[in-house]
């Protein structure tokens, strides 16, 4: 829920309407209980103009401000379709969460619904009831469009700098290593030693409660409804998974020799299925994969022809790299949930170091097969993760290797561009073994 709230342009700025419909309300109820009672030291500051001077002033202010705010909606909807367009879909939500436009459209909208809420009260001579003008409310309404025109230079240079393909990788990244250092525990030698649950044959299929992607997993539910069961549970999804209501998304199965009773497989389904959330789009709260598939994502759509950006593409595989080498100090692979004996009562899915191998390479291999840089960047990709991993996992990318070497080796390079390749492939093979060698061709 807290995730979703951040990523909601209509929140903050709601909140900041409000508290200026009670600034805009309170202030001039103060200056009318001060009256002439103003400090004398106060007094040089505040608004000094009658009540005709005070009406032009704040009217000023509405106006430039409800033209101003509809600007920054403008540049921002702009930032929006760029981001869809030119990096990814699935980047839409990390704009959307962005402070810096939240809350500048906040002081924007604040600032306009506070000079209108003043403005009202302001009483000049000959009306029905005695001259009006409150000074403080009205120098408020100033300080508000001085700090309005310094928010709206900020927000221009921000949304320069956050339009940048650099920029946007690197929020990325550091999503996905927030979120990796918050869900997966450090690699230890006993995660070494996690043995795969068997299942009998006779097995209670564990169906979803409801469509969409897996966004959370209670794991002390889930664990909570095993052990009241006495069953063994195996949940074969994880966050970022996607799941359609009703059919399996793990199987369970009594711990002793038998079968479930049938209010044991109701309650045991029910809570399995309310211990797991979904919802229409993947997150970066518990889905440690949501930004390797956003990164990708960006370098797949700069080797599409209408971008035609391999640089970008380059840079993308860079922090992939990074993400992935992050991700391979970490506790990967199924990861049990044991109860106070110390018994596995839930075997949950986790992707291991093969599974995200496989996802961060096969697209961008198959559109960027051609382009020799790209090409280069998924070999020292696998030369830079060869130094983190451990011996079972080197492996798959010996395997990864050979699918890059093949790949290579069909496509039309020069003679000068496969021997760097073949170098390339050498330092993979020698950073498996824990030797070091330059990445520099010589001539």
């Amino acid at each position: 829920m807290g995730d979703m709230l951040r990523t909601q342009l209509w929140l903050l700025p709601s909140l900041g309407v409000g508290l200026a419909l009670g600034l805009g309300v309170g202030l001039p109820r103060l200056d009318a209980r001060l009256g002439p009672d103003v400090p004398s030291w106060a007094a040089p500051y505040l608004f000094g103009g009658g009540a005709s001077a005070a009406r032009a002033v704040l009217g000023a202010i509405a106006g430039s401000l409800i033209t101003v705010t509809s600007l920054t909606f403008s540049m921002t909807v702009v930032a929006l379709q760029l981001a869809s367009s030119q990096f990814s879909p699935r980047l839409l939500r990390t704009f959307t969460r962005d402070r810096v436009v939240q809350s500048t459209l906040a002081l924007f909208l604040a600032t306009f619904t506070y000079t209108l809420t003043v403005l009202r009260t302001i009483r000049s001579p000959g009306e029905s009831r005695d001259i009006f003008v409150p000074q403080i409310a009205v120098t408020t309404g100033f300080v508000l469009a001085l700090v309005s025109v310094l928010a709206l230079v900020l927000f221009l240079a921000h949304l320069a700098r956050e339009l940048r393909a650099e920029t946007t990788l690197l929020r990325v990244h550091a999503e996905a290593n927030e979120t990796i250092h918050r869900v997966l525990p450090p690699r230890s030698s006993t995660s070494l030693d996690v043995k795969p649950v068997s299942p009998p044959p006779d097995t209670l299929p564990l169906r979803a409660g409801a469509s969409g992607f897996v966004l959370r997993m209670d794991e002390s539910s889930l664990l909570s409804a095993a052990v009241e069961a006495d069953a063994v549970l195996l949940i074969d999804c994880c966050p970022g998974s996607l799941l359609v209501a009703g059919t399996p998304l793990g199987a369970g199965w009594p711990r002793a020799a038998g079968s479930f009773d049938t209010d044991v497989e109701l309650r045991l389904t029910r809570q399995v299925a309310g211990a797991i959330s979904t919802g229409p789009e993947r997150t970066a709260a518990q889905d440690v994969t949501y930004g390797l598939r956003q990164l990708i994502d960006v370098a797949v759509k700069a080797l599409s022809p209408g971008i035609n950006d391999p640089t970008t593409a380059v840079h993308a595989l860079g922090h992939v790299s990074i993400v992935l080498c992050e991700l391979a100090g970490r506790q990967l692979g199924p990861r049990p949930l044991r109860d106070e004996r110390g018994d596995v009562r839930v075997m949950l899915y986790q992707p291991n170091i093969a599974d995200l191998l496989t996802m961060t390479l096969v697209q961008p291999l198959h559109y960027g097969a051609h382009d020799s840089t790209v090409l280069a960047q998924m070999f020292f990709l696998l030369r830079d993760l060869a130094w983190h991993v451990s011996a079972d996992q080197r492996p798959a990318i010996t395997h990864q290797l050979e699918v890059l070497r093949a790949q290579a080796a069909g496509q039309r390079f020069g003679s000068r561009e496969m021997a760097r390749f073949d170098m390339l492939s050498t330092q993979v093979e020698q950073a498996l073994a824990g030797r070091w060698a330059p990445a520099w061709i010589p001539s």
